[in-house]
């Protein structure tokens, strides 16, 4: 799929580019297509590392003499850490730039995946969970700065997009690998993949990805090298992208993207014990299957989503007669936000609770695909606001908004299977729904008076002139 839409001008502009366009024009579409498909791998390996978890639950707790809802802690606890690498990687990646933490990320993510595959135990799983995690967090944040840096504002929607289906199809494939796995060999086997195949993108990183932070724009770069240490890298605040979040816009559009992703891991982290025991599912493999429709969905919504956003920017652009007006490209998420999202999640509660059989089933994974969209309808415009925003900083900008959203996730999740087993998937799931839908007010909010936030607090947003 070809993602720039001016791949020929690129090639052979008819007038002479700006210094702002030039830039952009470093590298050919096609090796602008072939540096996306090496950032999406890295965020889907990401994506598989938790993906292929979550099935893998009933035969750790089995395998470890421990509880669902204990191993669970895992997944909350890989969450938290990946919020943590994200933060550090982006940092690290606007002083000394992209490619050096893809370098040190994944050997880590093999360390850790081989650790969790020989734990005897859950405080081991934990721990080694959570080096494999740090090692495979750079994936979204850094990968999102990466499209930043090669596309410019009119493409990047759509970009962004196709990145987000690629690395989206870790929630479509994740867990049937995982419960195949899981069912037919061992999920210690699994762990054990998940590090070789870390090991190959270290290769390919090594040997085919560039640098692409734009020339002479690095921390390093900028910095006093007399200054700079000998023998260890700059000491740098990895919390302080978060920082950024005291903007009224970043922060309104982080925390819908939680309320979103939120419904996702409601329906899918107890699937086992919600959609699988009211359907009487055992198979792990069959359990994996049913995360399908999620994954799925999230490959078709993130590039139709991403390239609706673009055109949104362009039309609206026009509308106002060449004026760049940065909120306009959320208004493609309101589909996704106000009907897709909360209702799916809802109506998946309803089914679960008071329809049986295979028509309940099927039902809930119409529910499940769906949802899969309306995250992506969501989510990808949402990032591609956050670069336009920020652009001189989209790695740091993505990371805080990915970190401080999986902080929260995490605590979250950790309370997803308790609520189904006091209140009832019922009740856990409408109330899933109502907090999406305020979500959606607060888009609205940033739509609205996206002029007046940004004036609140600048926390160094772009302009039309240098983005």
């Amino acid at each position: 799929m070809t993602i720039s839409s001016s791949g020929s001008s690129e090639e052979a502009p008819l007038l002479p580019p700006s210094k702002h366009e030039e830039v952009y024009l470093r590298f050919k579409p096609a090796k602008k297509r072939g540096i996306v498909a090496i950032v999406s791998l890295t965020g889907l390996l990401a994506l598989f590392v938790s993906g292929t978890f979550v099935p893998s639950i009933p035969q750790i707790a089995k395998d470890l003499n421990s509880t669902p809802a204990i191993v669970s802690l895992a997944v909350s606890s890989s969450i938290l850490a990946a919020s943590l690498g994200s933060l550090i990687g982006a940092t690290y990646s606007g002083f000394y730039g992209r490619k050096p933490i893809y370098l040190i990320g994944t050997p880590l993510l093999f360390a850790g995946s081989v650790g969790a595959a020989a734990a005897q135990s859950v405080p081991q799983l934990i721990f080694w969970r959570v080096i494999q995690s740090l090692g495979a967090s750079p994936g979204l944040a850094v990968g999102s700065g990466v499209i930043g840096d090669i596309y410019k504002l009119e493409e990047r929607g759509r970009a962004l997009g196709i990145f987000f289906s690629a690395v989206l199809a870790g929630p479509a494939l994740a867990p049937l690998v995982g419960g195949f796995a899981a069912h037919y060999f061992s999920w210690r086997l699994l762990q054990l993949w998940l590090g070789f195949v870390g090991l190959i993108v270290l290769v390919i990183v090594i040997f085919f990805f560039p640098e692409t932070f734009h020339p002479g724009e690095r921390g390093i770069d900028k910095a006093d090298r007399d200054s700079l240490p000998k023998w260890r890298p700059v000491l740098l605040n990895p919390l302080k992208p978060l920082w950024m979040l005291r903007s009224p816009n970043l922060l309104a559009v982080t925390l819908a993207g939680f309320t979103t992703l939120l419904t996702d891991y409601v329906l899918l982290v107890p699937l086992a014990f919600t959609i699988g025991k009211k359907y009487g599912i055992s198979n792990e493999a069959v359990i994996g299957a049913c995360f399908l429709p999620a994954g799925l969905g999230n490959m078709i919504g993130a590039p139709l989503a991403g390239y609706i956003a673009d055109q949104t920017v362009i039309r609206c652009r026009k509308q106002r007669g060449g004026e760049w007006y940065p909120e306009d490209r959320l208004r493609a998420t309101y589909i996704g936000s106000l009907f897709l999202v909360p209702m799916t999640t809802l109506c998946s509660g309803l089914l679960t609770h008071y329809v049986s059989g295979r028509i309940g089933l099927i039902l809930n994974l119409v529910c499940i695909f769906f949802n899969g969209i309306g995250v992506d309808f969501v989510l990808s415009p949402s990032a591609a606001y956050v670069v336009d925003l920020m652009h001189a900083r989209s790695a740091e900008a993505m990371a805080a908004n990915n970190g401080f959203r999986a902080f929260v996730m995490s605590l979250f999740i950790a309370g997803i299977l308790p609520s189904v087993e006091r209140y009832g998937v019922l009740i856990t799931d409408a109330g899933t729904a109502i907090i999406a839908w305020i979500g959606f007010g607060l888009i609205v909010g940033t739509i609205r008076y996206g002029d007046r936030l940004r004036a609140v607090i600048n926390v160094g947003f772009s302009t039309a002139e240098n983005n």
